[in-house]
């Protein structure tokens, strides 16, 4: 199965406006963002866990990262509300659920396989520092590697910031919105800019805060004829 699939285009996706799905696990749904692979995929998906669901024990052959955006999510290694940024690296494994019901936002199979660092960061209580290079601009960096680098980012009101796409780039609203070449990217708006497309936008008159990944996408290819 590919969906959204082809990593040489810009991909833009309002996730509230995608229809739910459903997944093989009862009061699991997901919109799917782009795939690649069965149930066992590279996938970046929206899921919603419905009160009292659960997943069944597995292992992440590949790793995971995942937002919360609303609700807990839960698994044997704590609770984690709305705000956290997690990775859970390849050959872990857990048995997520939440209690009372959870959105997250979660990347599969797109690690570096010899990667073992886990990470939980409250992105609530995330500590910002001026970025030097970037006027209006105040970054969090949540992991970096000689892969790729994750940074959550806090733009003022009406900042025009540029984002280095060198290795690709993806983007999520957690708040506020800006506009990119002429579209309007508002809260929990999702954009993937393929490697070597150049950004700049301007943020809105709330601001901006996002979460950026950007340098994976050199290895969309490789990751694709993995699971293909």
């Amino acid at each position: 199965m590919e969906i959204n699939a082809d990593f040489s285009q810009r991909s833009l996706l309002h996730t509230p406006q995608l229809e739910w799905q459903d997944s093989p696990m009862k009061g699991v749904r997901r919109r799917v963002l782009d795939r690649v692979g069965d149930e066992v995929a590279r996938a970046t998906t929206i899921v919603s866990y419905a009160p009292q669901s659960h997943f069944s024990p597995h292992v992440h052959t590949g790793g995971e990262e995942f937002i919360v955006l609303e609700g807990v999510f839960q698994d044997e290694h704590g609770d984690f509300p709305v705000g956290y940024y997690v990775r859970n690296p390849p050959q872990s494994s857990h048995t997520p659920r939440s209690d009372d019901g959870c959105i997250i936002f979660v990347k599969l199979w797109q690690f570096d396989l010899d990667d073992r660092q886990a990470v939980a960061i409250d992105m609530n209580t995330a500590p910002l520092s001026a970025d030097e290079t970037r006027q209006g601009v105040q970054i969090n960096t949540l992991f970096k590697d000689s892969r790729e680098t994750v940074q959550l980012e806090q733009w003022q009101a009406g900042a025009t910031v540029s984002v280095d796409t060198r290795g690709g780039a993806e983007l999520l609203v957690l708040q506020g919105d800006f506009t990119e070449r002429g579209d309007k990217v508002d809260t929990l708006s999702w954009l993937r800019l393929p490697v070597g497309a150049g950004f700049q936008a301007t943020a809105g008159p709330s601001g901006a805060r996002v979460w950026i990944k950007t340098g994976h996408l050199r290895f969309a290819d490789e990751e694709k004829a993995r699971l293909g």
